[in-house]
């Protein structure tokens, strides 16, 4: 990961929720070590913690807070703990491993509701706590961690794909509404990547990993902080004039053109 971008959002708070581990934890130490003080978010103390005494180890500033960002009175309560914040990072989502893979029609409400609730509802609510005080300082960086399951489309997770596929929609329609006050709103888009049980998986049988690593012409699949430098510079000055936009970061499993 780069080191050397020590002064590239000073100055800046940035919130990434469900930043205990995985992809929002690579992105929240990238942040820090580009000057930015980070707020970690996660549904378990012990994790946010942990990575808080990571990046205080390297010499920069995290607290950590806990709460679900499905529950709106938590999220209500997570935006008094945390005060308003310049950049805001919607990484928590169900991840591959917790996704029940079932063609659709054998799937019902229950299996819809939880997909929707994280990975659209809570963009949305979180997005909606933070973001007037984007509006009213004319400045501010949004940025949504989706999937590639929802810009091509993958065999039984059609409703997962869905609930990705409609937060890089509102994330287009907000950026329309606010880039005349100085905020952005952008998507990183990631493939496979090895982490929680695939990671263990690949432990027990490494050549699940080379299976993987055939659909993607960079030769292999994700890891966790392939997406850290991208997040930082959509989430700086230097992007000022990105916006409305969803990055792939998939090693060209589904290119944007």
């Amino acid at each position: 990961m780069i080191r050397d971008w020590s002064n590239f959002i000073a100055g800046r708070t940035a919130l990434v929720t469900g930043s205990g581990g995985g992809v929002g934890r690579a992105i929240a130490i990238q942040m820090a070590r580009a000057g930015a003080e980070l707020r970690i978010n996660d549904i378990h103390l012990d994790r946010a913690e942990k990575v808080c005494r990571e990046i205080e180890e390297e010499g920069s500033v995290a607290t950590p807070v806990v709460a679900d960002v499905c529950e709106r009175d938590q999220v209500t309560r997570m935006l008094d703990e945390t005060g308003p914040v310049d950049i805001l990072v919607n990484n928590a989502g169900i991840p591959a491993e917790g996704i029940t893979i079932k063609s659709f029609v054998d799937t019902g409400p229950a299996e819809w509701d939880p997909l929707i609730r994280l990975n659209l509802a809570a963009v949305l609510g979180v997005t909606r706590a933070y973001l007037p005080h984007m509006l009213e300082q004319k400045w501010g960086r949004i940025l949504t961690i989706v999937s590639d399951a929802g810009r091509r489309g993958e065999r039984k997770q059609a409703v997962y794909g869905a609930a990705k596929a409609a937060a890089m929609g509102f994330s287009r329609g907000l950026a329309a509404e606010v880039g005349r006050d100085g905020v952005t709103v952008n998507c990183i888009s990631l493939g496979t990547m090895r982490h929680g049980a695939l990671e263990a998986a690949i432990a027990a049988d490494p050549a699940i990993e080379g299976r993987l690593a055939k659909a993607y012409p960079a030769g292999r699949i994700g890891e966790v902080d392939d997406a850290a430098p991208l997040a930082v510079l959509l989430c700086s000055d230097a992007g000022s004039w990105i916006t409305g936009q969803v990055y792939p970061v998939d090693g060209g499993y589904a290119p944007a053109l």
